[in-house]
């Protein structure tokens, strides 16, 4: 998050805030998710494991690629979700503003066999390790889903952009909602399982609840 400026103490207030009415919505679980530490700091929580939707539009560009996309064949299968380990990090090309912005999340392969990721993820805003305050945030999916084919130890990504965070202090949201900090993410995958992410600098803040997702990638955005 640039200059850490949107205050955890509003964040925590706001998470609070939505915790009932989360408990009554049906939102990502991440039950099956791998975390790689069983009891996360809310003042600095550490990336540890990973969301679905679908649909069509355009999709990122950039550098390395270390899965394949394209067919892959009857004989890989679908990542299952502990063959895979998550983080996060703020994305270089995001939105202007104080906020989280624009985050990449990354999924590798543990395994010693390939295995294929394809889709667009569903999201929830969360806190550390409570699936009960999970609040599940609007999902806009841009761009065509293809299956990415990852060899043991390789490497795939999808890129959430949130709705900025503007102003200085506590931050401001342009249509005039509250800004609401999350200390962690849970990322979902079409058959491939919830993963609950936390940023590697800061915490996610966002405006209004609502993100566009990239499906996941060969292609390493920016």
């Amino acid at each position: 998050m640039q200059k850490s400026s949107i205050s955890i103490r509003r964040g925590a207030m706001a998470v609070a805030a939505v915790s009932v009415a989360a408990a009554m919505m049906t939102g990502c679980q991440p039950g099956d998710a791998e975390t790689g530490s069983d009891d996360v700091s809310s003042t600095a929580p550490t990336a540890t494991s990973s969301s679905p939707a679908s649909s069509p539009v355009s999709s990122p560009a950039s550098s390395t690629s270390t899965g394949t996309s394209g067919s892959t064949g009857t004989s890989v299968k679908t990542c299952a979700p502990n063959s895979l380990k998550a983080s996060a990090y703020q994305a270089a090309d995001r939105p202007t503003g104080t906020g989280t912005g624009a985050a990449i999340v990354q999924f590798t392969n543990t395994t010693a066999k390939p295995c294929v990721l394809q889709g667009h993820p569903t999201v929830a805003g969360a806190a550390n390790g409570s699936p009960e305050l999970n609040v599940p945030l609007q999902v806009t999916p841009v761009g065509s889903a293809s299956p990415v084919k990852l060899a043991p130890g390789a490497q795939a990504w999808l890129k959430l952009t949130f709705v900025q965070v503007q102003g200085e202090g506590d931050g401001y949201c342009e249509s005039g909602s509250a800004p609401v900090v999350y200390p962690t993410m849970v990322i979902d995958l079409p058959n491939s399982g919830a993963h609950q992410v936390a940023l590697d600098d800061g915490q996610f803040a966002e405006c209004d609840g609502t993100l566009t997702a990239t499906a996941v990638t060969a292609t390493k955005p920016s």
